[in-house]
């Protein structure tokens, strides 16, 4: 069966298009859940294998870095097998690979585990994009594209305290079987519901563009990792990214002139595609990923409260992501994509830099009106972007679009962390203080604020008209 093309309407379009983008973003859910839960129960898991907790970090670094590997080579599986077969082997390799980390028994049944559950992963998203591309008309890509967005908000904020809640009074192995009930769902729902695809002459695989991107990609993202661990030396951290860099270039000079290259970079010819993936809106991704990271930290080691009361506080930053929702779609459509992630960016990054003047005597009402705003503004940006992003993206050039827009918001992410760990690391050098106090995190939130500042500005660039296709907003003239 081949992809559908633009122009021709399935039967009941939009509900066909809603059930594929909630089913898939339960299978998002899941495997973001995963990613951010897992930190909480890292003590307790080395205690239970008998090595160090910090050993136990290798458990995250071989998951990204298998599916920074592997998230390259997602695209012309889908096309060559089928995205919905591809998404299904996804969904099998996590929850079997879940399972097995639930049962490990050493450190190296469980990196085994990882490995497996970082291809599982890698797979995941970007194809479970393409099968949300193939199946929403542009009509209803804003709203499938709110509802695959909502895991990526969420996941961050309450994973770090479910798990907290689930090593506290159950143990750390249901932090990985709390997956397997989510799995089987997805697997049921995508085998009865999403229908099967695959493109009518599938490309020939291009070897070198695979090794060049996978290596690039990884050693990108390992050496952003070690920004937030200092302590691991400075030199390795700077070769891996200068290597990574060097190597990315030549991925794209090899991608640009190869007859059948693995990724088709002519998407980034498409203005909507490059200003909210690769310029404005990574820089953006940057401090909205950095908030999620800083945000404990700033209520745990600046305000001195406990695991439990912090989370009570970031609670109000998750309730202000899904309060936006409803809104979402409507405002899309009054105000247009230009005029939303400008405006909007600015509420949300002038949020984030008012974190820096909060501190323990300040209301507990203002800080919680606060984290709604953060949260609001932080969903609205989030689901704008990735809407945009395939606003004007031909049916041709999905694929390489969706696995494009995976691996820079993998770097978006990393990056974020890295800069917040960064920029806090630093300030405490600078003051040459022992530890963490409420002046450095000050610095790392204004930062982080005016980083995207630049960002909400540089969307300016943008026509009026950007993705009023998917808004159905109609600019004047």
């Amino acid at each position: 069966m081949t992809a559908i093309p633009e122009t021709e309407t399935l039967p009941e379009t939009a509900t066909n298009a809603r059930r594929v983008a909630l089913i898939v973003a339960i299978a998002f859910f899941m495997q973001l859940l995963d990613s951010t839960i897992i930190s909480t129960s890292l003590p307790q898991m080395g205690a239970s294998f008998g090595v160090p907790a910090v050993a136990m970090s290798i458990g995250i670094t071989v998951y990204m870095l298998t599916m920074a590997v592997f998230v390259p080579l997602s695209g012309w599986l889908a096309d060559r097998f089928g995205a919905r077969n591809i998404f299904l082997l996804a969904i099998i390799l996590f929850t079997l690979a879940s399972l097995a980390c639930g049962f490990s028994q050493n450190l190296t049944q469980f990196v085994a585990a990882r490995v497996v559950q970082g291809l599982g992963s890698a797979l995941m998203t970007p194809v479970g994009r393409i099968l949300v591309l193939r199946n929403a008309s542009k009509s209803e890509l804003l709203n499938a594209t709110a509802l695959i967005t909502w895991p990526a908000l969420f996941a961050p904020v309450v994973g770090p305290v479910l798990g907290g809640f689930i090593t506290t009074y159950l143990s750390w192995h249901w932090n990985f079987f709390i997956n397997i009930p989510l799995g089987v769902i997805g697997l049921a729902l995508v085998a009865r519901f999403i229908p099967g695809d695959r493109e009518a002459d599938p490309k020939p695989l291009d070897w070198p563009g695979f090794v060049l991107t996978s290596a690039g990609l990884a050693l990108l993202l390992y050496g952003l990792e070690r920004i937030a661990h200092p302590e691991d030396g400075v030199l390795p951290t700077v070769l891996l990214i200068a290597a990574g860099i060097v190597i990315g270039w030549l991925a794209m000079r090899h991608l640009r002139r190869a007859p059948h290259p693995l990724l088709d970079l002519s998407s980034f010819k498409v203005l909507t595609f490059a200003i909210s993936t690769l310029a404005a809106g990574t820089i953006f991704r940057v401090a909205i990923n950095a908030t999620p990271f800083l945000l404990p930290l700033l209520f745990q080691v600046g305000f001195g409260l406990s695991p439990v009361d912090a989370g009570m506080m970031i609670l109000a930053y998750f309730l202000g992501n899904l309060g936006m929702k409803t809104v979402t779609t409507p405002t899309l459509r009054r105000f247009g994509f230009r005029s939303v992630l400008v405006v909007n960016g600015l509420i949300a990054s002038a949020s984030i830099a008012a974190c820096a003047a909060i501190s323990p005597q300040t209301p507990q009402a203002l800080v919680i009106v606060l984290m709604l705003i953060a949260g609001l503004s932080r969903s609205m940006q989030f689901t704008a972007l990735n809407t945009l992003a395939f606003a004007d993206i031909d049916a041709a050039q999905r694929s390489s679009a969706a696995t494009l827009s995976s691996m820079l918001q993998q770097v978006a992410m990393l990056f974020g962390v890295a800069v917040a760990a960064a920029i806090l690391n630093l300030s405490q050098i600078a003051r040459d203080r022992p530890a963490l106090d409420l002046v450095d995190f000050r610095i790392a939130f204004l930062a982080i604020g005016a980083i995207g500042l630049v960002a909400s500005f540089r969307f300016l660039a943008l026509p009026p008209g950007a993705g009023a296709e998917v808004s159905g907003h109609a600019p004047r003239n």
